[in-house]
């Protein structure tokens, strides 16, 4: 039986591919979800902080375009929380991809190594 997980991801983004290639292998079904036309809500944003234990920060895609045309680099450390996961439910490509989620685990971007330990395979590893 194939647990499914869901990806938030943008489809030409060559990483989010990659990390859907590699959770296909390991024997899962993934849900895609484009980042764009689906953003997940600042309530959303902040369950799946709160899974992976994550600061907020790491949901940011610091060098995306849009993160760098907005200068939030110099803007974020005096944002409340409230008001980055605002900003970040507010434009997807803002948002670090791809998010990976099983309901339970979270893991953001894409390192087969991570990969490897937080989903690691529903085969039995020989």
């Amino acid at each position: 039986m194939s647990k499914v997980i869901t990806v938030i991801q943008y489809p030409p983004c060559s990483t989010c591919r990659a990390a859907v290639k590699s959770l296909k292998a390991k024997g899962f079904e993934v849900t895609a979800r484009h980042i764009v036309e689906e953003t997940p809500s600042a309530e959303e944003l902040q369950k799946l902080l709160d899974l992976s234990g994550l600061d907020i920060k790491k949901l940011f895609n610091t060098s995306g375009e849009v993160y760098r045309e907005l200068g939030l680099k110099d803007k974020l450390a005096d944002m409340s929380h409230n008001d980055k996961l605002k900003l970040l439910a507010s434009h997807g490509m803002l948002i670090k991809r791809p998010i990976a989620t099983d309901g339970k685990r979270v893991t953001v971007g894409y390192k087969e190594e991570q990969y490897a330990e937080v989903w690691g395979s529903d085969e039995t590893d020989a």
